[in-house]
């Protein structure tokens, strides 16, 4: 056998046995070694590659997997026919050769039907793994699993190729040196001592949980420096986060040239010639015998319902599945913490709404029966004349969340949004110094296959007219089509939202005048309450279906754009789903808040929909209540059954299915039913994971439900709190036991989502300026207070707001049919407007009142959003961005790093100086040998010149 074979088998007798040797590419540098790839003689292999985690040597580590469907039938004869036909080309020797590992052996005398694109997919593995062997990686192939009809290609990176694409990444890997984190002092150290130990039953017990006092100076890997580095243990020095982003980058940039146009391993799988692509989690996490991991570890003081108290362990969840996953977790840590003092705040308002609702004297006078208010019918013809008194429930629910301290309240949360995202920006910082992620910075990322197979086609289109060559690129020209159906989808789904919320609008006004019929009067008090709650839920149902089929849409306008690279694809499809969605979602809540109540004109003269329906009027207490009931439903509704019941009953119909569906393709063989799953195979019936895309979606929807609407609900953040709770450890759960394992992804922030967070803080100063102003009664009530009350009270401001109207007016039709439905015939009704009387020349213009209360609508709206935008700011200005502490440690880090390399170069220095001295000495001590020496001065002169040459 010639050394200079990277590839060979053994001899035909020795069936099942296959070894390859794998040399290290010669361009990169390399010292060239071989490293022979052996199948297991032993019986009962599985224990020693511990089922599935390691080759079946059981010495090399498995740090990815991957996966692919095959047919037995056609694989003997067609990769026969093709190492036949690509006998004289070394290389395609190379690839066509099987790859180590239990597979399917060849029988040359079979003649099975030829499946050519099956045989097309296989080829394109041979050569694509081939490729990958030669970029260094180790690969070793499983078809003999329970699962028929599923290979399985485990890769192993050695460690010089761990070393070369460390280097290539600029990982920072910790070197030898450590030094001490500044501890605080004084009377500082002592209180955080009395906060460790208050806080010690809530924290994890976890290693990398507990506070460090000293930490290792961390350096971008450098084969040349490697003496920087501890290297004692090599198996550990690269974690198994690490070792699996090393091979996904790798896995994208090695290509398959020979099927025409090049493919990288994204678009191997989008074609199925592989099914699925995964690093391995590090072992079970649940059993009697399992053996410690990161896995189970993580499972027990994360993923369980049970620690739901307790803080994450947010450095193991990054070392398990990268610094993405990891600012995700800590995102959400933060944001539910800082909903804790909201949620008390949001308590105390409601409950000093419940403490004054016997005091408000608005409500009480709407209660009051004295006050024999008749109000104008809620509909045409069916509808009655009806006592204001009626609506007493309505008036005093509103006043829980219709008071005073709802202003303070939604000041106080623009204060608490600008101080979250402050409080967000300095953890990052934490973070980014306690992961050795200072100064890293994103390079552009691989191009998607999509991309490079657009570009491909249309150099091939100006090749065929211009016999031209030149590497092409997309132009917005190329785009146009795709932007002009992205701009049309959007407006039309916008439509859609619009359509349906005023078809709901229709349902509520044509049920409510059919409940009017009703000739029960519990059934005509309650008609309102009917209607708002069952118009609700027709909303909250069409939003969640409509959230799902937006999504669908919105990743569909963003592949039909062909971004280039992934992180252009991730924020385009992030912004136009959360266009969508915030559209879908706050659109019912936007019209009870603004709309609802506005354009419904007087009676006499109402506004009429078709000609037939008339516009529905808000209730006696204002809108308010009712925008009250829309949030809550809305946002409870949401978040348990998108968020909770989706999210646990969708993994687990999908996992059953998929069980089903193995089950049925699975062999009655006794053998196999009991021989246990390999690490991979279990792995694999385990949901692939799908981006944290819908997870950040559904907390920016409840960011937007706790801040844009606060000052109509103040249990929002309580009600979002508890939520969160337990979407932390449903998340936690999700990630460790029910999907595959992610490919740790390096990022130093949440990207785009942080500036939607600021987005919706901003949005939500002026939607809450207009809501207290316009949708509440409390600039009503203010100006009543200031410039019309007698006697300095709030008597007499129902009457105010009430105008009248003489029934005699009523336009022919309209008129109520039983107008003796109260018992005494009805001159005057009252109506909630600022309109002149009925006895006035200018009878039901719109009074001088009318603008008084608008003016200070308009300037509180002015007032409260200046102001509250300067305090946000403000805020925003005297939090540092980074604590004073880190930037501390950062500076004394690169003052380190310095001395470490002036110490290193002063080293060098001296090592050549003692070889200079060493040399000298020789030569001193070669002249003083010399029998010339003694002799004379001069003797001494000549031997000086004749010895330095031999010296």
């Amino acid at each position: 056998m010639r050394m200079n074979e990277k590839y060979s088998c053994l001899p035909d007798e020795d069936k099942g046995i296959h070894i390859i040797n794998i040399r290290a590419i010669e361009d990169i540098g390399y010292v060239q070694h071989e490293s022979t790839l052996l199948n297991s003689l032993s019986r009962n292999p599985d224990a020693d590659c511990k089922y599935g985690l390691y080759f079946r040597d059981g010495k090399r580590k498995v740090d990815y997997i991957l996966v692919y469907h095959y047919k037995k039938s056609s694989v003997g004869r067609t990769l026969a026919r093709r190492i036949h036909h690509n006998d004289s080309s070394a290389r395609s020797n190379k690839q066509d050769q099987p790859l180590p590992g239990k597979g399917v052996h060849l029988e040359m005398e079979n003649e099975p039907h030829v499946d050519y694109h099956e045989d097309d997919k296989r080829f394109r593995r041979e050569e694509y793994e081939g490729n990958l062997m030669e970029a260094g990686l180790e690969l070793e192939r499983d078809e003999d699993t329970k699962i028929h009809g599923v290979g399985f290609v485990k890769i192993h990176a050695p460690w010089n190729v761990l070393c070369r694409e460390a280097e290539f990444l600029k990982l920072k890997m910790p070197t030898k040196k450590m030094y001490e984190i500044n501890q605080t002092h004084g009377l500082l150290k002592k209180i955080n001592s009395v906060i460790q130990k208050i806080t010690e039953p809530i924290q994890p017990k976890v290693a990398e949980h507990k506070p460090q006092t000293v930490k290792r100076l961390s350096y971008p890997f450098s084969r040349e420096k490697q003496h920087l580095f501890d290297l004692s243990d090599r198996d550990s020095f690269f974690d198994s986060k690490t070792r699996s982003t090393i091979v996904y980058e790798i896995l994208k940039r090695t290509t398959c040239t020979k099927a025409k146009y090049s493919m990288g391993i994204t678009s191997l799988l989008a074609n199925g010639v592989y099914s699925a692509a995964y690093p391995l989690h590090d072992g079970d996490y649940e059993g009697e015998n399992v053996e410690p991991n990161d896995r189970k570890l993580l499972c027990e003081e994360w993923a369980s319902y049970g620690v739901f108290y307790k803080y994450q362990p947010i450095d193991l969840v990054r070392k398990y599945f990268g610094e993405k996953i990891g600012l995700y977790f800590a995102w959400l840590g933060v944001y539910t913490q800082m909903l804790i003092p909201a949620s008390i705040v949001g308590i105390i308002v409601f409950l000093y709404g419940c403490a004054t609702v016997d005091e408000n004297i608005p409500s009480m006078e709407m209660c009051d029966q004295r006050n024999n208010i008749t109000m104008c019918p809620l509909c045409d013809r069916t509808c009655s004349y009806w006592k204001m008194s009626s609506a007493c429930a309505t008036a005093r629910a509103s006043h829980l969340f219709d008071n005073p301290a709802t202003v303070f309240f939604s000041v106080f949360m623009a204060l608490w949004a600008a101080t979250f995202m402050e409080h967000w920006k300095r953890k990052q910082m934490r973070l980014n110094y306690r992961w050795d992620l200072t100064g890293f910075e994103e390079e552009e990322d691989h191009p998607r296959a999509e991309y490079e197979a657009k570009v491909l086609e249309k150099s091939l289109r100006r090749e065929y007219k211009h016999k031209e060559t030149d590497k092409e690129k997309l132009t917005w020209k190329d785009r146009f089509p795709a932007y002009f159906t992205n701009f049309v989808g959007i407006l039309f789904m916008v439509g859609l939202t619009f359509a349906i919320v005023f078809g709901v609008i229709i349902y509520r006004i044509s049920t409510a005048a059919a409940l009017a019929i009703s000739s029960t009067p519990s059934g005509r008090s309650s008609v309102r309450v009917t209607v708002t709650a069952t118009a609700v839920i027709i909303n909250l149902v069409v939003i969640i279906i409509l959230d799902e089929v937006y999504g669908c849409i919105a990743r569909w306008l963003t592949q039909i754009e062909v971004p280039k690279t992934d992180k252009n694809f991730e924020e385009r499809l992030i912004f136009k789903a959360f266009l969508l969605k915030f559209v879908n979602a706050y659109t019912p809540i936007f019209y009870v808040a603004f709309f609802k109540g506005r354009f419904v004109g007087r009676p006499g003269d109402y506004v009429y929909i078709f000609h037939s329906f008339r516009m529905e009027e808000c209730a006696p207490g204002g809108c308010l209540m009712e925008l009250c009931i829309q949030l809550s439903i809305i946002m409870l509704g949401k978040q348990l059954i998108q968020n909770n019941l989706f999210e646990i009953g969708i993994p687990k119909m999908k996992k059953f299915i998929r069980y089903m569906k193995l089950k049925r393709r699975r062999s009655l063989d006794h053998e196999e039913h009991v021989k246990k799953k390999q690490r991979y195979e279990v792995d694999y019936n385990l949901e692939p994971f799908a981006g944290l895309t819908p997870e950040y979606m559904e907390m920016i929807i409840q960011f937007g439900f706790v801040t844009l609407f606060v000052a109509s609900f103040p249990l929002a953040p309580l009600f979002a709190l508890l939520n969160n709770i337990i979407e932390i450890r449903l998340d936690a759960k999700k990630f460790v036991t029910e999907l595959r394992r992610p490919v740790a992804v390096r990022a130093k922030d949440i990207g785009i989502w942080y500036n939607i967070l600021r987005g919706i803080g901003k949005l939500a100063v002026i939607i809450n300026a207009f809501v207290i102003s316009f949708t509440s009664d409390f600039i009503p009530r203010l100006v009543y207070l200031y410039m019309y009350s007698e006697n300095g009270t709030m008597h007499g401001f129902v009457n105010h707001t009430l105008s009248s109207f003489n029934v005699s007016d009523f336009q022919a039709g309209t008129a109520p049919n039983d107008p003796m439905d109260l018992g005494y015939e009805v001159q005057i009704c009252r109506y909630k407007d600022y309109r002149e009387p009925p006895w006035s020349e200018n009878k039901y213009d719109i009074s001088k009142d009318f603008w008084a209360v608008l003016a200070a609508r308009l300037a509180f709206v002015i007032v409260f959003q200046n102001l509250v935008m300067f305090m946000s700011d403000f805020v925003d200005w005297i939090i540092p961005d980074i604590p004073k502490d880190i930037s501390q440690q950062i500076h004394k880090e690169k003052v380190l790093m310095v001395e470490v390399f002036m110490r290193e170069e002063q080293g060098k220095l001296q090592m050549l100086e003692t070889w200079k001295d060493k040399d000298t000495k020789k030569g001193e001590n070669c002249n003083s040998h010399s029998p010339r020496l003694s002799k004379s001065h001069s003797g001494s002169l000549s031997s000086c010149h004749s010895y330095p040459v031999d010296v």
